[in-house]
């Protein structure tokens, strides 16, 4: 299968793509790459989104159902047909089940995505956070910067492009979301790669922070060009003879830093000094605290492969953002509205500090949606800490994913441990009406988490909006 797989990479030959859990937004962007390329591509997911729906109008066949009279009605056979697999897709699944009894060739979609990206020059982003923003910023930057497009794998849909794929066949260059869930970045040949942060995540795979740390020192073997990587993080790097090593920060200095920053009036100003440069007066397209540590880590990428100063500061002044990555949805006297894809406890206390430079002077409500019975478990107190700093705290019940009920593991858990004694649990079904109900009173109402809370933010926009 691996040199059928070149071949037709090589030569154009048509083949079966079949994605077992295709609505997943990393999924999704290789379903539309191969559709692209004029492959035939299917795929069964769980449930509709508007992602799915997007790529049923775009010409994909998707099932809503585990059955494995889906397939066979596909007239899949096993010489022509990869099938590739995301680990959300639980292994007792009757398609998965089926598929991998008739012989099938199945991948992880990271295998994939390596081959297809050990085509370009692969720009990686990796980190616990900040990967999504920065890769897309990344690949606004090259696209905008380079004169002939780029090519980005991302694990959001961007606000410039309204996608998570860009293709371009002129460029040698691939920008890609490098994800460490499962090891998945273990398959990627980065030619230059980020490295934002390695807090600890993902424990029901890794077991302890030492591991997934260890994690990221195997990555950073991967590299063949150079890496960015956060100044002070806790990785020591493996690098190969010859591959360079940077450091960026926000504002300690380092070989890639900001500083001169400057916020006011809904917008922030900073200067991006380089090893022999800086670039002064950068200003946000999306003025949020945190994109100025995202931008400089993109602006160093894109730097170092040749993105002019005048391209960078004019690529990150249009940067439009990512869909779920700070979302700024309501913004009246009355009441503001922010949505956001922050599932970890840093990315929480991240997200929540970023609000209050916006509006310090505004109540803060915090709607969260635990994602994962293991995170939740494993993170308990650290998310009882951030969230009992805001000044309202709401709880939805555990998205599960892919894991089953852990007893004792439930939002009532955490509930017990916040301490801010403003905090309660709310039920899905209750959600846009328990919000509305607070529009009146000059608060910032922010959502965040990884699960479907996604689906409440535009009932949610809709409510407040509405004159009573």
């Amino acid at each position: 299968m691996q040199i059928f797989l070149y071949l037709c990479a090589r030569f154009r030959i048509e083949m079966t793509v079949f994605f077992l859990g295709i609505g997943g937004i990393g999924m999704s962007a290789l379903a539309r790459y191969y559709h692209h390329k004029g492959d035939r591509v299917a795929g069964y997911d769980r449930t509709p989104s508007a992602l799915t729906k997007e790529l049923e109008e775009e010409g994909i066949e998707i099932s809503y159902t585990d059955a494995a009279e889906y397939v066979q009605g596909l007239g899949l056979t096993v010489d022509d047909t990869l099938v590739v697999r995301t680990p959300a897709v639980p292994e007792d699944s009757v398609i998965y089940t089926y598929l991998r009894e008739q012989g099938f060739t199945i991948r992880k979609r990271a295998e994939v995505l390596g081959m297809v990206t050990r085509e370009k020059k692969a720009l990686c982003v990796a980190g616990t956070h900040g990967k999504t923003t920065t890769s897309t910023m990344l690949a606004h930057l090259m696209n905008n910067g380079k004169g002939n497009g780029v090519n980005a794998f991302l694990g959001g849909i961007s606000m410039n492009y309204h996608t998570n794929l860009l293709l371009d066949s002129r460029s040698e260059y691939v920008v890609v979301e490098a994800d460490e869930y499962d090891r998945s970045f273990h398959h990627l040949t980065p030619y230059m790669s980020v490295v934002t942060a390695v807090d600890a995540d993902h424990l029901d795979i890794y077991g302890t922070a030492e591991a997934y740390r260890e994690a990221f020192a195997h990555y950073t073997s991967l590299i063949t060009g150079a890496l960015v990587m956060k100044k002070g993080i806790a990785v020591q790097p493996r690098l190969q003879p010859g591959v360079k090593c940077y450091t960026y920060s926000m504002i300690e200095p380092a070989d890639f830093y900001a500083d001169h920053i400057r916020v006011s009036d809904g917008r922030i100003l900073f200067d991006f000094h380089t090893p022999d440069a800086v670039i002064r007066d950068v200003e946000l397209g999306v003025p949020v605290w945190v994109n100025i540590e995202n931008a400089v880590a993109a602006m160093a990428v894109a730097w170092l492969n040749g993105v002019s100063e005048e391209k960078l500061r004019e690529g990150i002044a249009s940067f439009k953002g990512v869909l779920r990555r700070f979302n700024i949805h309501v913004n009246t006297p009355e009441v503001a509205y922010i949505d956001d894809y922050s599932h970890h406890p840093q990315e929480i206390a991240t997200a929540i500090d970023s609000i209050r430079k916006l509006f310090p002077k505004r109540k803060l409500i915090g709607v969260f949606q635990p994602h994962l019975y293991t995170r939740t478990r494993d993170f308990a107190d650290d998310f009882a800490r951030v969230l009992s700093t805001l000044d309202e705290v709401v709880l939805l019940p555990i998205y599960p994913a892919r894991e089953l009920p852990i007893e004792g593991v439930n939002s009532e858990m955490l509930l017990e441990r916040i301490t801010n004694p403003n905090k309660r649990i709310v039920e899905k079904a209750e959600l846009v009406n328990y919000l509305a109900s607070r529009k009146h009173e000059g608060a910032v109402i922010m959502t965040v988490g990884a699960g479907d809370i996604d689906r409440f933010v535009q009932p949610i926009t809709e409510a407040l909006m509405i004159d009573d």
